[in-house]
């Protein structure tokens, strides 16, 4: 099988993957990630395939207030971002920003990559890392959006969580392409939809 895009994300019942309001102490602002990732801290073993699946890849694209809070122009240098000094992702990652930045290289054979030329040159340069390997979009919500606008991303896999946000980042506001359900499982605390990205 040729080389596929793969995005995971969770989200509220309500469509929200991250609240108002995002700070370094908060990632994902009002939304509590306690109950948005309930599944994972408290259901791993239940929930262990869906896990490994999000990081199982060639490369990885984010957007930019998915490895840091947003703030000022310039960068905290001291801080390397939420994932800590052994991110889970053991690969090259791809952030998009309009802010330069050398590549961070962390234990574990992470590397973040600051793609300040846009969306498409950080898909082309993720898709030749991974090579024979599929790569993700990790997220955000506004960068998950544009790539499946954009016609880029096969398929989709959502864990919808039990709460209502309310408020913040909601995928659906703006998603112009259909989703195809091809799966879905629920565990204790998420409900697993996987979808192929039909583009009309």
């Amino acid at each position: 099988m040729s080389q596929q895009v793969r995005a995971h994300m969770m989200l509220s019942l309500d469509g929200f993957g991250t609240g108002l309001n995002q700070s370094r102490e908060r990632p994902f602002g009002s939304i509590d990630p306690q109950q948005l990732a309930r599944w994972m801290f408290e259901d791993a073993d239940n929930n262990r395939a869906e896990i490994d699946a999000i990081v199982d890849h060639g490369a990885f694209i984010m957007g930019r207030n998915m490895f840091a809070a947003p703030g000022p122009d310039v960068w905290e240098e001291e801080w390397k971002g939420w994932w800590g000094p052994n991110p889970p992702y053991h690969g090259p990652v791809f952030v998009l920003t309009h802010h330069a930045r050398p590549p961070i290289e962390m234990e574990g054979g992470t590397t973040f990559h600051f793609i300040t030329e846009g969306p498409e040159v950080a898909l082309a340069r993720a898709r030749a890392v991974a090579g024979e390997r599929d790569l993700a979009i990790a997220g955000g919500v506004t960068t998950l959006r544009n790539y499946l606008n954009a016609g880029a991303v096969d398929t989709l896999h959502l864990k919808i969580s039990p709460l209502v946000a309310g408020q913040g980042e909601r995928l659906w506001d703006g998603l112009t392409v259909t989703l195809e359900p091809i799966g879905a499982r629920y565990t204790k605390f998420t409900t697993h939809l996987d979808y192929r990205v039909v583009h009309v």
